[in-house]
């Protein structure tokens, strides 16, 4: 009561009807309400599953509610920019068809108001202009698909994100380009990665002449009439600097071009010959586009991944790659790299995209072997030749752990093997399925890291050859780092005698480990290069669909 006499007194000082001003407030915020009901029809529903249109009320039902996007009849400086931006995010690797789009009657949703003074006109377009602000900084933030609806099963909600802050601080921001990396993942070769998509969009403008046949595999001194548009391709890709420089007359191929095209099979996952061979055209002729959906779909997966509060371990599928850190930070000089093997192509031997927590490691691990595989490979061997199981170290197990007794060989133990009743595993040494070491991050797919004895399969180019499980190419120098903190000072020397010695070992980890098992086929390096790998499960064309992309032609 006291408030509104007081109002009152002051409106009649200065000469205002309090009722005339109230029907006007009361106006203006109907207009607000009805702007916002409107605008909110333009956010995906990804978006409005991150709180995105909880976002955009908060900010217009405030009391004294300003426009965030226009000053006396004029856009500001900032809804200029993100007008721009809007209409082209690829540098984002985003659609601009999912932010500017059209009426009923097809005409833009963005012009601006043609009445500077007409301030329903102002507030329909901030009300819009937010909304599709909202919808573009949630994708760049979560990503436009949710991670579980792409196969990838993450264990941790994400941290909560206020997406009305950040518009406002957008709102205000001198630069909104630079504003919006606090939006977008905090990763390093995330950000290499967009520089790279930049890049690939320059390549995609430039004319490049298509590369002819080759009749035989080059060797250095063949003449070959593609060499000038050689050149100038892989001058563009980075693998031959220079490249566009040399005479068009030049058709020789020679050590710089050899060695250009090792480059290029390296970033591609080719046999690294330095020929130009019939994978290696193929591959190079593959449009730049495709190569920029590849890094586009690569920067959605990278969204879905929250900062790492304590060093992960990342196996990336498609790359064949093993990175262990030794920092929380990206950077590849405190990250343990080397080649694993992983599941087969067949889907049901897949290895599966999700992570876990690593919480012990096995040193001479018995082989428990999969019921499948008993069922299905092992066990008709078995019936049909008794000695299989001696040469291939095997036995049949009545627990379920490593102390479990052996039972004899008989057709009564074969037949409660067959029904799942009894267990087979394969005794701990050199030939052992799994090598000489286990990694475990417990999970409902019973996947894991592991030694090998074929180690001659890390020699191919694509490895895909397990049951989904994960094979390491160096498990001593994994364990050693895994172990480093573990209790009983595990040096390299006490792992390698371990792994050697004449019992299984089990070391449990003092803290987990974080590990997640990721696909992209694109990853941009410190160093320069960009790397590209061949989609071997297909979840790039599922993620394709997902996002109502059409496949590249």
């Amino acid at each position: 009561m006291c408030r509104s006499f007081a109002w009152a007194l002051i409106a009649a000082w200065i000469g205002i009807d309090p009722e005339l001003h109230a029907q006007s407030a009361a106006s203006q915020n109907a207009d607000i309400v009805a702007a916002v009901s409107a605008a909110s029809a333009l956010l995906s529903p990804s978006a409005l599953a991150h709180g995105a249109l909880q976002a955009l009320q908060a900010l217009y039902s405030r009391p004294g509610t300003t426009l965030l996007w226009s000053h006396s009849g004029r856009a500001t400086s900032q809804a200029q920019a993100l007008l721009l931006l809007l209409q082209d995010p690829e540098g984002y690797g985003l659609e601009g068809k999912d932010y500017i789009g059209t009426d009923a009657n097809g005409r833009a949703l963005f012009q601006l108001p043609s009445d500077p003074a007409n301030e329903l006109l102002w507030t329909q377009f901030d009300a819009r202009l937010s909304a599709a602000v909202l919808h573009f900084i949630a994708d760049l933030h979560f990503g436009r698909v949710s991670p579980e609806a792409a196969g990838f099963k993450l264990r941790e909600e994400r941290a909560p994100f206020d997406l009305a802050a950040a518009l406002e601080r957008l709102s205000v921001a001198p630069d909104v380009n630079s504003a919006l990396t606090t939006v977008e993942p905090p990763f390093y070769h995330y950000a290499l990665l967009k520089e790279a998509l930049a890049r690939y969009r320059k390549i995609k403008r430039l004319p490049l002449a298509e590369l002819p046949p080759v009749p035989k595999a080059l060797k250095v001194g063949d003449s070959y009439a593609g060499v000038p548009a050689l050149r100038s391709f892989l001058g563009a890709g980075g693998d031959l600097p220079g490249g566009a420089s040399a005479p068009q007359t030049d058709l020789t191929f020679d050590a710089s071009l050899r060695d250009a095209v090792r480059s290029f099979q390296l970033r591609h996952g080719l046999s690294v010959n330095g020929k130009l061979d019939k994978a290696t055209l193929a591959s190079m002729r593959t449009p730049p586009a495709q190569r920029i959906r590849q890094i586009t779909l690569t920067l959605e997966r990278w969204r879905w991944l929250t900062p790492f509060k304590t060093p992960p371990i990342i196996v990336n599928i498609p790359q064949f790659r093993l990175f262990a850190f030794r920092t929380t930070e990206d950077r590849v000089a405190d990250i343990l790299q080397m080649d694993v093997i992983v599941g087969r192509t067949y889907p049901q031997t897949q290895t599966p995209v999700f992570e876990g927590n690593m919480r012990y490691v096995i040193l001479r691990p018995y082989w428990d072997v999969p019921y499948n595989i008993t069922q299905h490979e092992m066990l008709a061997k078995i019936r049909a030749n008794p000695a299989y199981m001696t040469a291939q170290h095997l036995e049949i197990a009545s627990g379920s752990d490593d102390s479990s007794p052996a039972v004899p060989l008989t057709p009564e133990s074969l037949d409660a093997l067959a029904a799942g009743k009894l267990r087979l595993r394969q005794l701990p040494g050199e030939d052992n399925a799994l090598g000489l070491a286990k990694f475990i991050f417990p999970n409902n797919y019973n996947v894991y890291l592991h030694s090998t004895p074929a180690h001659a399969l890390f020699g191919e180019s694509v490895r895909t050859f397990s049951h989904g499980c994960i094979r390491v190419s160096d498990p001593l120098t994994l364990a050693t780092l895994v172990l480093k903190d573990a209790q009983g000072e595990w040096t390299r020397e006490k792992v390698d005698a371990a792994m050697h010695g004449t019992r299984s070992v089990r070391v449990n980890l003092k803290q987990p480990i974080n590990v997640l098992i990721l696909y992209g086929t694109a990853l941009a390096t410190e160093a320069g290069p960009v790397f590209f790998f061949d989609d071997v499960y297909g979840y790039d064309k599922r993620l394709e669909q997902q996002l109502g992309l059409s496949p590249v032609q």
